[in-house]
């Protein structure tokens, strides 16, 4: 077992015993957010003599020092001190709360802690040992921590069609707990030619952007980027906690990857003048976007497309509504096709993801300038959906399963790209719609497939019975969270009416 695996591994039993008093996954990858945060921050002052902006009555020091009852309260007053302010240290304990109320288990907790010297660990085994953990919260699917855990071999495959390079600014709107922008960062740090000086800092305090609503998770993924090096000594979070699609924030950026959440549409809920609770539809309306909708990942691909520089190019992981649903989704699919480059859509298996019955895309496009004529001209898909069987467990998706999309992508040049698809080769996973072919569609639905589903066909090579119930399940997911969405919307019409 590897340096990393053992350690998470030792963390994690631990996280057991606390299960016993009610505390979650997520609760103690938390508590341990902050505990490894002062533990390094000590280190780095004592072991290397780094100035350190925690206050020594706020310190790792000041905890080990304390036992009992005591250290519970010292804990509790830290945790809500260091939440105060602006800042990289604001950003991780905003609105932290002691979920450990046991004082014997909370020492024995900083004992496990301290016991490691973590400054004297590779920051790659660092970043692996805080990945480790994150995956293992991802897979407590009741939590719904899974939600902001994008497959890794799928990131991996992305980054390297993107291929983000040097110099380049990225920016995830929608990051979760990281895994879009530590990858880009990977990929740069391993190009054949080392980075200088000035690259390796930008790389480390400018090149990364990320956006997260969510307190806990925001502090997870700065958490994350901090045990990765980057903006170690910033000063300030690369990661803004709130609601990115909320406004334009004004910046630009040359790469921008991402997995908005999937699920309901936006609503708010307000009291009215008679004192009862009612919801209305939370409909964006922005100069910016081309169509006002309640629909969270139609908004994102506008967002995206906002964030962009000219030229900036992206990748987004859209479920199927997207590329079909009609109204403000039909007006954004045929200006995006229009004003942008629409390139290549990776059809998505699913089993992949551990928020269960989902059914995703990848779309890429590049931003282009203002012109008389459409940009797009053909659309490359990838079908790595019909006639595969993924599952979390059996057959989690793997790295090489995406070869031959990278492969195909053609990522040194994507205008030389050759069809696996044609008469003669039906069972071809690649092949190209052009840009008429595309607006002929009903509602230019982007909603396409071409190979024969085998399982429909022919009963002898059917699924495996687990297999098979794991499908029905995940139709049946998806179809319920659809319903749920129009239910949703008639009721917040039906509350409007009265």
């Amino acid at each position: 077992m590897t340096t990393s695996a053992t350690i998470v591994q030792r963390l994690w039993n631990y996280c057991n015993v606390l299960r016993d008093d009610g505390m979650s996954y997520g609760d103690y990858v938390e508590q341990l957010t902050y505990l490894l945060f002062l533990k390094m921050d000590d280190e780095g002052a004592s072991l290397l003599g780094k100035p350190s902006a925690i206050p020594a009555d706020q310190s790792w020091r000041s905890l080990v020092a304390r036992d009992g009852a005591e250290l519970e309260r010292h804990y509790r007053d830290t945790l809500l001190a260091l939440g105060q302010g602006s800042g990289l240290i604001p950003v991780i304990f905003r609105k932290a709360e002691n979920k450990i109320r046991d004082p014997a288990k909370l020492r024995r907790l900083i004992d496990l802690i301290d016991g490691e010297t973590w400054i004297g660990l590779d920051i790659d085994v660092k970043g692996e040992i805080y990945e480790g953990l994150l995956e293992k919260n991802a897979q407590d699917t009741k939590s719904g921590a899974g939600q902001y855990f994008t497959p890794r071999p799928l990131i991996k495959a992305i980054v390297a069609v993107m291929r983000p390079a040097p110099g380049e600014t990225l920016a995830d709107p929608a990051c979760g707990t990281g895994g879009f922008l530590l990858a880009a960062f990977d990929h740069i740090r391993a190009q054949p030619q080392p980075l200088d000086r000035d690259q390796e800092a930008h790389l480390r305090h400018q090149a990364l952007t990320g956006w997260e609503i969510v307190d806990n998770t925001a502090r997870l993924c700065v958490m994350n980027l901090y045990l990765h090096g980057i903006g170690a000594h910033g000063g300030s979070s690369p990661i803004h906690v709130g609601d990115s699609l909320a406004a334009d924030p004004g910046q630009r950026f040359d790469v921008v990857l991402t997995n908005p959440p999937f699920g309901k549409k936006s609503s708010v809920t307000f009291i009215n003048e008679a004192g009862e609770a009612r919801r209305e539809a939370s409909v964006i309306v922005r100069d910016d976007f081309w169509a006002s909708t309640s629909n969270k990942q139609l908004n994102f691909v506008q967002h995206i497309k906002t964030l962009l520089k000219i030229h900036g190019r992206a990748a987004v992981v859209v479920p199927d509504n997207v590329l079909f649903e009609g109204g403000a989704g039909e007006t954004i699919r045929r200006r995006l096709l229009s004003e942008c480059d629409v390139h290549t859509l990776l059809r998505l298996p699913t089993g992949i993801f551990y928020a269960q019955g989902v059914k995703a895309n990848v779309l890429f496009f590049d931003k282009k300038p203002a012109s008389p004529n459409p940009w797009t001209q053909q659309l490359w898909i990838y079908d790595l959906r019909t006639n595969q069987e993924f599952t979390l467990k059996q057959n989690p998706l793997a790295r090489a399963d995406l070869d031959e999309f990278v492969a195909c992508y053609h990522p040194a040049n994507r205008h030389e790209r050759t069809a696996t698809w044609s008469p003669a080769q039906p069972t071809g996973r690649w092949r190209a719609y052009s840009y008429e072919e595309l607006l002929a569609r009903d509602k230019v639905s982007l909603d396409l497939f071409w190979l024969r589903d085998e399982s429909l066909e022919d009963s002898a090579s059917l699924p495996e019975p687990d297999v098979l119930a794991a499908e029905i399940v995940q139709d049946l997911q998806a179809a319920l969270a659809q319903f749920a969405a129009i239910a949703e919307d008639l009721t917040i019409l039906d509350e409007v009416q009265r």
